[in-house]
């Protein structure tokens, strides 16, 4: 029985489009776990972890001889978990289309508009969510991202105290941190 421990990602991957099974087997060793704890950083889920990762697995099984990566195996595997994540997400019916494209961009090429699209659905949730805030908390948070006010700035325009202005930033960011989860989060807050 061949071992492909030794083999390049770039080897493997080959040789799985060429058929060999020991190869597929290998990959999946090789990611399972760690693709596995990813989708589980992001979803906060375990079952919902394990299948975005089986169901990852089982397309590139099914569909070997169309599989043709335009980067490396890693890459490939941790993006269509993350595409599995937001298709999640889509199919909730928690996103819906956003309206001022081009707010919130993830490093991709431009060529996956798909992505794009998608990308623009999880604008839309943050913007759902930010219109759910209470009417003043949202009030402050706007001040604070749209127009770049500072807490003194802000305080100073409603006529309430700077703390208030603070509380309710932090108030704010910990209401879209646990309605968008950390994933959703952290792209929002870095690429504003």
């Amino acid at each position: 029985m061949e071992t492909y421990t030794s083999y390049s990602d770039q080897e493997l991957i080959s040789l799985f489009i060429s058929g060999s099974d020991g190869a597929f087997k290998e990959i999946y060793l090789r990611y399972d776990k760690l693709l596995y704890l990813y989708a589980y950083h992001k979803l906060g889920n375990k079952e919902e972890a394990r299948d975005m990762v089986h169901d990852v697995f089982a397309w590139m099984l099914n569909n070997r001889e169309k599989l043709d990566l335009k980067t490396t195996l890693s890459g490939y595997l941790y993006k269509s978990v993350l595409n599995k994540i937001f298709n999640l997400f889509k199919h909730r019916q928690i996103l819906k289309k956003y309206a001022d494209a081009g707010n919130h961009y993830i490093d991709i090429e431009s060529a996956e508009t798909d992505f794009l699209i998608r990308e623009k659905d999880v604008a839309a949730m943050i913007e759902k969510e930010i219109q759910a805030m209470p009417p003043r908390m949202r009030e402050i948070y706007e001040l604070k991202r749209n127009k770049h006010l500072s807490a003194k700035e802000i305080a100073l325009q409603l006529d309430i105290a700077e703390s208030t202005v603070t509380t309710q930033m932090k108030r704010a960011m910990k209401h879209l941190k646990l309605k968008l989860g950390l994933l959703v989060y952290l792209v929002f807050i870095i690429h504003p």
